[in-house]
């Protein structure tokens, strides 16, 4: 974090109890307005001289995105300007960052589950209790098996399992334990297993990286060529760079994926150049990526951003809905720039795209709906040269907001709860409305009325504090029923953001 030398109390306005909080309001008023005219002051005098054009590029941006920029910004001025400087940075992060309770609790109702392990399907079972076992009944699977890991632990060292035989819509091949936390996969290996055949099923597996160089190990599964159809669902990743990597190759795409209900976490701050991104999905189409738990993808040491989840690469109808970011949840305080959800990621060189990148397109009508994005130092949902984009229903808290750019970009944006700035900018165009979004120079006085919604944002307890207006639910995909992040289901005027009522996330109902 910017400025961590200096300690961080917790802001006046994050006190409980109603009473409470209206007194500091009334109290902290002219606090705050003195405030915001003394950091305006300190940035208008930083944006003097030879830094001003530079530093009016920047209009729009949040305050935590300010922070390093100014900083980076006067590296190369006298000390009295590099001290002022990191004050204001200081200041701008502490009215701009959540205040988080350690630990907090994630939702039961997402992510993986023992308890969603599921029943058998039925096929041709068969029992495998060793590494080369498994990799045996890969190499001779057959449409409809059901490859079941007996309990206990499975480490590979040396190669990865390769998922070459192809099954069928009515008969997939499954890979599974019978019960999440039975099987634990230990890899010390680039990728652990490689898919490149359709309708293949993982579900219930527990699998991390142990590499001793974090660069090692990349990816738990990867997804490549004609592996279409697959289904991730109910499986716990930690400690890869993209747990989860889906690309084409020779020309193929891995189109019409589910990545559903699965756990991804990093213990350790990944120290490595490779990019970090638990679902890293480049160039292909109609995945569905829903009520997953995605925390903690933070770098080691400078680099490019990191991404919770991004679709990329020119793919087309890809929907992230229901799912749970939380950039920073056990690992906080670590500099570096982590975004929630994007369509069209940092971009795609051109020979890794569909139709090597002719469209222009990084992503062609992308769908994020219905998420809780929280705790990221950059954007919350980022959006490059994504076309006839939908984001719709989500709760952005604690991150710098929404970010629309390039040209090709071209969204709309409904009914959002938005803790931190809605920005367009290089000619991407957005049609927002019906979001719930605070006045951007509020934020530099430390004041987030968003955060004022709900119980204890810090400890995520995002039970309502004070209720939104009731709004249209909106259209429903293919006409099913609507259902919010924690499963409800959605009257036709419901909440702003991903939920109706954070309770029954918080039961796992």
């Amino acid at each position: 974090m910017v400025g961590s030398a200096r300690p961080r109390p917790r802001p006046t306005h994050y006190l409980s109890g109603d009473g409470r909080v209206v007194r500091a309001k009334k109290r902290s008023l002219i606090r705050r307005l003195l405030r915001l005219l003394v950091i305006l002051a300190c940035l208008g005098a930083v944006a003097g001289g030879a830094m001003a054009g530079v530093v009016l590029t920047q209009i729009g941006r949040a305050p935590r995105e300010w922070a390093p920029y100014l900083q980076r910004r006067a590296l190369t001025h006298p000390p009295l300007i590099v001290d002022s400087v990191d004050l204001v940075a200081w200041w701008l992060i502490h009215a701009d960052r959540l205040a988080h309770a350690e630990p907090f609790k994630l939702p039961a109702s997402l992510g993986a589950s023992p308890d969603r392990s599921g029943p058998t399907p039925d096929g041709r079972l068969r029992l495998v209790s060793s590494s080369p076992a498994l990799a045996e009944a890969a190499a001779d699977a057959k449409p409809g098996d059901v490859i079941q890991l007996a309990p206990g632990h499975y480490r590979f060292a040396s190669s990865s399992i390769k998922f070459n035989q192809p099954g069928t819509a009515i008969a997939p091949i499954t890979v599974r334990a019978a019960r999440l936390d039975d099987v634990v996969i230990e890899s010390d290996v680039v990728e652990t297993f490689h898919v490149a055949a359709p309708f293949w099923r993982f579900e219930n597996l527990s699998m991390r990286g142990v590499c001793g160089d974090h660069s090692g190990c990349e990816h738990a599964i990867h997804v490549v060529a004609g592996a279409t159809d697959v289904v991730i669902r109910n499986n716990r990743f930690e400690d890869y760079n993209a747990h989860l990597k889906i690309n084409g190759e020779d020309g193929r795409f891995p189109d019409r994926g589910v990545v559903e209900g699965n756990t991804f976490t990093n213990s350790a701050p990944r120290s490595t150049g490779n990019p970090v991104t638990p679902i890293d999905l480049v160039a292909a189409s109609d995945w569905h990526i829903r009520t997953n738990i995605i925390a903690d993808f933070v770098r080691a040491g400078e680099g490019a951003a990191t991404y919770g989840a991004f679709v990329k690469g020119a793919g087309e109808g890809n929907v992230m809905e229901r799912n749970l970011v939380v950039c920073e949840w056990k690992l906080r305080g670590i500099p570096g720039q982590q975004v929630g959800l994007s369509l069209g990621g940092g971009g795609t060189d051109l020979y890794a795209r569909r139709e090597a990148g002719r469209t222009g397109f990084e992503q062609v009508g992308g769908v994020i709906r219905d998420n809780l994005i929280a705790s990221c130092d950059d954007d919350g949902i980022y959006l490059n040269r994504a076309a006839r984009s939908v984001i719709d229903h989500n709760t952005l808290l604690d991150t710098a907001g929404i970010d629309a750019r390039f040209v090709e970009t071209s969204a709309t944006v409904t009914a959002n709860i938005v803790d931190g700035a809605v920005r367009v900018r290089d000619g991407a165009s957005l049609r927002a409305f019906d979001n719930a979004a605070p006045f951007l120079l509020s934020l530099f006085a430390g004041w987030h009325p968003q955060r004022g919604l709900f119980t204890e944002p810090g400890a995520l307890d995002l039970t309502w504090r004070k209720e939104p207006d009731r709004l249209p639910a909106g259209d429903s995909p293919n006409g099913d029923v609507r259902i919010d992040l924690c499963g409800h289901q959605r009257d036709n005027q419901t909440e702003p953001g991903a939920f109706d009522d954070f309770s029954k996330c918080l039961a796992g109902q």
